[in-house]
């Protein structure tokens, strides 16, 4: 999913980019701003993940 999102940030930033009139330009921010937050969501929960991860191993290096 997170690939996705981003691959559809970039389409948005190339369309806006590009000049469309105002209201499509504002419903193509809006978009992207909500996809730009659900980003962020799975990457604080991927670096939750990893950090889970590296103190696991760190704990199994003690023993």
């Amino acid at each position: 999913m997170l690939e996705q999102d981003i691959k559809r940030l970039e389409e948005i930033a190339q369309l806006i980019e590009k000049g469309n009139n105002l209201d499509e330009s504002l419903k193509l921010y809006e978009e992207g701003c909500k996809l730009a937050k659900s980003c962020l969501k799975d990457l604080e929960k991927a670096k939750g993940k990893i950090i889970m991860i590296k103190k696991t191993l760190e704990d199994k290096d003690k023993e």
